[in-house]
């Protein structure tokens, strides 16, 4: 039997199999934030170490920072702190740092792509569990913990348990309205949010095939989200043309050897899988994550579960989800008033994602209850989005434009919600508090529900405004 991207690019980067059983990998990138490193470089520091390959660590700062005003120093002392300790860490131990200042800072997870640093065959770490993101260029990428970090600077490898693979296929095509966040919440809906655990998951099909690259990233972003170790897609023509030209990107006939290589470490025809799972994109309609996983998710045209429709284990968190969010079992989730409307965070705070949620807004006026933001990913995303006149159109609209960040996607940052707001986000989780409010409920969407939401003040379906000419 051939083997899987997986498999490939273990074997490359494996050093050697240990007594425990894991096996020591070499980490070809290490991806850096305020958050997770601050400890990390304290704990070099007390053993007297060294980054051992500066030259393969990058940093930026995306989850403290302000998106409204991000002059210095910060008006939360301990955000100011925070960001202090990784310019203090990064100018000490030589690694490049995408500051405030930069023109490229961003949240770690869209830059990397960005600029070229995430590529096929790479391993990839970072201090984020949202790191699978970076497999959808071809690469296995790891979300690991602070000593985790520790163990990147100061040996580059880490310790892993060998992973078995899930094949996904998504076949068809997708409906209009219908797009890669769909695939992914309806994925974790089926499967659960324990269903990946022990495993990587490989993303293909003609649907995954048709996506474009920042689609792509969408879909591995939340493999996470699906218990999964890492989601990765096969490199293809989209990733080289996607990467051709970045930053940090070979050029000219070293490109060329590049694609060469690149070509050569996905997953072959007879690829043996440990287990194999199939979506039609067809079927699929704009979904709602509503409770307190992003497992717990529905169609937009579906009612809410009954403690008989979902599996025994899952019932002690259904009812949770309910005594938390006070909606009712067998009650439409479309028609649900909302108070807050988020596109951004590292799942959909693309250029792309916010020439979509432009285009539906382009006209329209959020409606008078709800306080809508608009957070980039990135300062080239937001320099893109300015060069195309998409922060008017926001504004025009009655949203909020802010500075590059993770914003409101978690509550490190003054994007907050306040006390039992409900708000439609375009991020990756609806955990209770996640949005710096114990009692806040959040609806995970599309960027393009989320639009819809903000314009109508409640859930409703966005394929609606297709057809009424709205986009």
């Amino acid at each position: 039997m051939g083997k899987t991207l997986l498999h490939k690019v273990w074997d490359l980067h494996k050093v050697r199999t240990l007594p425990s059983g894991q096996d020591q990998l070499f980490i070809g990138l290490h991806l850096i934030h305020e958050v997770t490193s601050p400890q990390a470089f304290a704990m070099l520091e007390e053993r007297r170490l060294k980054v051992a390959h500066p030259e393969r660590t990058f940093a930026t700062v995306d989850h403290i920072v302000p998106t409204d005003n991000q002059s210095r120093p910060f008006a939360d002392d301990l955000a100011e702190q925070m960001m202090r300790a990784l310019e203090r860490n990064t100018r000490e131990h030589g690694i490049a740092f995408f500051g405030l200042d930069s023109g490229l800072q961003g949240i770690v997870h869209i830059i990397g792509p960005e600029l070229g640093l995430s590529q096929p065959g790479m391993t990839i770490a970072c201090g984020d569990s949202h790191t699978s993101t970076h497999g959808a260029l071809g690469a296995i990428a790891f979300g690991i913990g602070t000593s985790q970090v520790r163990d990147v600077l100061a040996t580059q490898t880490l310790a892993f348990n060998p992973l078995k693979v899930r094949r996904i296929e998504v076949k068809g095509a997708l409906s209009p309205g219908v797009c890669s966040k769909d695939i992914i919440l309806s994925v974790i809906a089926a499967l659960g949010v324990k269903g990946g655990l022990g495993y990587a998951y490989e993303y293909g099909g003609a649907a995954i095939a048709a996506l474009p690259m920042e689609a792509r990233l969408t879909i591995c972003n939340m493999s996470i989200e699906g218990g999964a170790r890492v989601g990765y897609i096969n490199p293809d023509q989209v990733t080289f043309d996607y990467l051709e030209g970045r930053r940090f990107v070979p050029r000219g006939e070293d490109f060329n050897k590049a694609v060469d290589f690149w070509r050569q470490i996905a997953s072959e025809a007879d690829a043996d899988y440990d287990d194999r799972y199939e979506l039609d994109a067809a079927a699929l309609e704009p979904m709602v994550a509503w409770g307190i996983n992003p497992g717990q998710a529905v169609g937009v045209k579906q009612k809410l579960p009954k403690a008989g429709e979902v599996k025994p284990e899952d019932r002690e968190a259904l009812q949770i989800a309910y005594d938390h969010t006070g909606f009712r079992a067998g009650a439409p989730i479309e028609g649900q008033r909302i108070d807050v409307a988020f596109i951004g965070s590292c799942t959909n705070g693309r250029i792309s994602d916010l020439r979509e949620a432009a285009r539906l807004a382009r006209g329209g006026r959020v409606a008078s209850h709800v306080q809508a933001l608009v957070v980039p990913g990135s300062q080239q995303v937001a320099e893109q989005a300015a060069a195309e006149g998409l922060p008017e159109i926001f504004r025009e609209a009655g949203f909020e434009w802010r500075g590059a960040g993770c914003s409101m996607c978690l509550g490190m940052n003054p994007d907050v919600l306040v006390k039992d707001q409900i708000c439609a986000s375009s991020s990756n989780r609806n955990f209770i508090g996640r949005q710096g409010s114990p009692k806040g409920r959040t609806l995970l969407m599309s960027p393009a529900m989320a639009v819809a939401a903000a314009l109508a003040g409640e859930v409703t379906d966005v394929r609606q405004m297709i057809k009424g000419g709205r986009a």
